[in-house]
């Protein structure tokens, strides 16, 4: 491939990871859906991928000499743990899901500032050195950061190397208030990402509330082009996924009532776990009806549990269940685990579908489930969710704040008429199926045009 082919593909988490087993090396591959969604650049395009060095084993690749197609960054310990558990989570994924409560939190002290300083800036920097390297064998690649931690790199990367070309994809939401953050570090953000020449989200909303937040703290975009393409799923792979024998034998393991809610998180405070369990016992106390024929089901993946406000929500969570519980018997079922072949066996089971996020980027749960469902499920879509900007003409809209308007979407979730539940479900798998994966990715490469080549 030309060097017009190559990019540069530069975030948190990489392609594979590697460890020592029985004294051998061993490579896995990588978690998060970054990783699926850019397996199609990697498909198409010479890639090299710039990430984190996250286990021992990891470190030690890091230190061998010899290029490659991934790149391996050893930071210094305290730094790392600084940047991504101090400054990257929860400060700045807490300010962009908008989760702080400011009566009460964050209190900036010394040592965020020393974090912010230390952590994040530094990391963001060894991670420059990086891309400045590859530059330095690749000069004509394109570079693709991605994501929250990586906001400062492409100033640095800028001016090392004037002409680079830079592009950013943010897969989270954008505030446009800034103000928890000091000025100082908040214009960092802003300019960080406005050296880039391409910055990109999911949705329209987050890219105009991107523009004003940059003519609020920065005076403007300064001639970078902001764009959106919605992230979408490997329509392929699930349907095999589908079809395997772990998603065959993860149903004969659901519970069986008259009808099914599901809900498939992480255990993140963005996500609303604990309104969406109150909302179920909205349902069930204003529809007693409902009370021993319907059972929610909650596949929860446990999630940053070195950070405290994820600690105390799995204790919320653990907390809202019991009551619910104890109040209606056992009808709320959880499991707190990575299993995502039960997911895929939920997805095709449910009634409903309840994605109530605080807020999200794009939330791909209300993607997947959809596509593989099989009883004409219902969504329950939160407005705050990126996926709601296309997909709302088929779910059902609901407030993520509003526990009664919630309960009352599931009541009209599990009431609807079938030939109205299969319009809807048909409608989602539809658009699902027509924007999906490779239409994310040549969205994002026509945005580039030395990468589109």
């Amino acid at each position: 491939m030309s060097e017009q082919n190559t990019l540069i593909v530069v975030s948190n988490r990489g392609p594979v990871t590697y460890d020592k087993v029985d004294g051998r090396r061993v490579e896995r591959r990588g978690g998060g859906g970054l990783v699926t969604a850019l397996r199609g650049v990697r498909e198409q395009h010479h890639v090299i991928w710039i990430a984190s060095a996250t286990t021992d084993e990891d470190r030690v690749v890091a230190g061998e000499a010899g290029g490659g197609e991934v790149v391996l960054v050893a930071h210094e310990a305290e730094a790392y743990d600084r940047y991504y558990n101090v400054v990257a989570n929860p400060m700045l994924w807490f300010i962009q899901h908008s989760l702080w409560d400011q009566a009460s939190r964050p209190e900036l002290g010394l040592a965020f500032h020393d974090a912010w300083r230390e952590g994040y800036a530094r990391v963001n920097r060894s991670f420059a050195d990086a891309v400045v390297a590859a530059l330095d064998e690749h000069p004509d690649a394109t570079v693709f950061f991605h994501d929250y931690h990586l906001y400062l790199a492409p100033k640095f990367v800028r001016a090392a190397r004037p002409d680079a070309l830079l592009a950013h994809f943010v897969h989270i939401p954008w505030p446009v208030d800034w103000s928890v953050l000091p000025e100082p570090m908040r214009r960092a953000v802003h300019d960080g990402l406005l050296a880039n020449d391409v910055v990109a989200f999911h949705t329209r909303r987050w890219a105009q509330n991107f523009e004003r937040s940059c003519e609020d703290t920065v005076g403007g975009t300064h001639g970078t082009r902001v764009t959106h393409h919605p992230l979408s799923v490997d329509v392929a792979e699930f349907e095999r996924l589908q079809a395997s024998n772990a998603v065959r034998a993860a149903e004969a393991t659901l519970p069986r009532p008259e009808k099914l809610i599901v809900r498939v998180d992480r255990t993140d405070p963005s996500k609303n776990i604990v309104r969406g369990f109150h909302a179920f016992a909205v349902l069930l106390e204003e529809h007693p009806e409902w009370r021993g024929r319907v059972t929610m089901l909650a596949l929860l993946d446990p999630s940053r549990q070195s950070i405290p406000e994820y600690v105390e929500y799995v204790a919320d969570i653990e907390r809202a269940v019991r009551e619910v519980n104890d109040r209606f018997g056992p009808v709320i079922s959880v499991q707190v685990a990575d299993d995502f072949p039960r997911s895929v066996a939920a997805y095709k089971q449910y009634d409903v579908l309840l994605v109530n996020a605080v807020s999200d980027g794009l939330n791909l749960v209300a993607k997947e489930g959809p596509l593989v469902n099989q009883r004409g499920g219902v969504l329950v879509l939160s407005e705050n969710a990126g996926a709601y900007e296309e997909l709302a003409e088929w779910a059902i809209g609901v407030n993520p704040f509003d526990v009664w308007g919630q309960a009352q979407a599931l009541h009209e979730a599990l009431v609807m008429e079938a030939g109205e539940r299969a319009r809807r479900a048909d409608g989602l798998r539809a658009q699902v199926r027509d924007r999906d994966l490779s239409q994310w990715i040549a969205g994002l490469l026509s945005d580039l045009p030395r990468a589109a080549a």
